[in-house]
This record gives structure tokens, sequence and C-alpha cells, in this order.
């Protein structure tokens, strides 16, 4: 295909992701009140609790609660379009792969995505305890105020930086069938992983939360031997197929 037709076929692809892109953002904007309210809950809990009668979401600009929404319009909608948008840059790049790498494409897709997703849901579970006991430190009597912003940056940010933790063990396993890392070699290095697991929930939980500091870490570690594992169940099947195929050095003997 001429670079002429590459570029044609590359703006109807962005068009439909953006078209997608938008019908998912009205969707969600449609729904911003319910999803404002659940990412407000620990807040409320806080003031339940606390007896804090001025603990409460701040929006101190006059525009304030519009952008929230579209800020959660476009966060949602990126989301709810993801798989128009995600088929469009696969139907953009495909033509050019192998059979064999269409294969992994597909195989490395499906576990990243449920992984991604399964992290935000345990970010999800922890985040009212990380937002409680930090609140814990405000001194009685003292009142609150949660600026918007700033406090949605820090949702977003939690979900999505533990999210993409989760997702780190199939790039493992793709530097494994790269060819780069042997399966062998990324169980050797268990112990600086546990430290990374453990030094990244230390990071993003609080200290004193040590509940959610476990689960974070044990997560992470399940998903790392997971990776090796199944790196090593890779790497025993390209012994045999090379030994099958008479490559390896005593496949005569």
């Amino acid at each position: 295909m001429p670079l002429r037709q590459h570029l044609v076929e590359l703006r109807k692809r962005l068009l439909i992701a953006v078209i997608g892109l938008i019908v998912g953002m009205v969707i969600a904007f449609i729904v911003t009140d319910s999803l404002i309210a659940l990412l407000a809950t620990p807040i409320e809990n806080i003031a339940d609790e606390a007896g804090r009668e001025y603990t409460r979401l701040n929006f101190g600009g006059v525009t304030s609660g519009f952008d929230l929404r579209m800020r959660i319009s476009f966060a949602i909608g990126l989301l709810l379009s993801a798989p128009i948008w995600l088929w469009q840059i696969w139907a953009f790049i495909m033509p050019g792969l192998t059979r064999r790498e269409v294969a992994y494409t597909w195989g490395f897709l499906g576990a990243a995505i449920p992984l991604f997703f399964g992290g935000c849901t345990v970010a999800f579970f922890v985040l009212p305890h990380v937002i409680e006991i930090m609140a814990g430190f405000v001194p009685s009597g003292m009142a609150q105020f949660y600026d918007y912003s700033t406090y949605y940056d820090f949702v977003f940010k939690f979900l999505l930086v533990v999210g993409v933790a989760f997702v780190l063990p199939v790039f493992l396993v793709a530097l494994n069938v790269a060819g780069v890392i042997s399966g062998r070699e990324i169980l050797k290095g268990w112990r600086v992983a546990i430290l990374i697991c453990t030094v990244f929930a230390a990071i993003a939980t609080p200290p004193a939360d040590v509940f959610s500091m476990l689960l974070l870490m044990g997560a992470m570690i399940v998903l790392f031997f997971a990776a090796a594992l199944v790196s090593l169940l890779f790497d025993r099947r390209k012994k045999k197929k090379v030994a099958a195929d008479g490559l390896l050095p005593d496949a005569g003997a």
C-alpha cells in the first residue's frame, strides 16, 4: 500500500476512534452525578465518623463543577470506547504482522486488559482506607476541605498506577517470548521482585494502613510468580521444539 493510502487509512481509523470516544463521553457525562457521589463516599464516611461539619468535597471556582464532570467523562468515556479505539489500532497494524505475531498480540491483550481492570478494582477497594487513615492526622476540631481537582487527581493517579503495576508481569512474559530474558532468570530475581513490590506497596499506601499494603503487595507478588511460571512453561516448550527439530547438540545422541 502506498504511503498516501496509509495516511488515508490512518485518518479513517482515528476518526472512528474519536467518534467512539465522544459517544462514550456523552454516556459518561449523563451518569457523572452517581460517579461523583461514589468517589466522594470516603469523604462522607469521614464526615459521619469524625463529626466534622465541614469535611466536604470543595468546589472553589465558577466552572469547577463542569470541569470535574468533563474530567470524569473523559476518563470513563475512554474506558467505554476502549473496544472501538483498540480495534482501530489493531486493524491498522494487523496487516503488517505475521500470523504468529497476531496470536501473541491477542494473548497479551487478553491478559493485560483484565489485569489492568483487576488492579483498578483492588485500588478502588483500598482507596477508602487510604483516605480515611490520612484524614486521621487532621487535628481534632479542625475542618478539612478537599479541593475537587486535587482529590480527583489523587484518585485517578492511584487507580492508574496500581492498574499499570498489575500489567507489568505481562511485559515480563513478553520479554521472555521475545528471547530477551528466560523464565529461570526471571525466577532468580524473586528477592529483588519482592523488595520492589514491598517498596511500591509502602509508597502507594499510608504507613499506618498495614492491611492495604499487604493486600497490594501480596497481589503483585503472586502476579510476578505467575509470570515466572508462564515464562518457564514457554521456555520448556521452546526447548522441546528445538530438540524435535534436531537443533540441540545432543539431539542426535
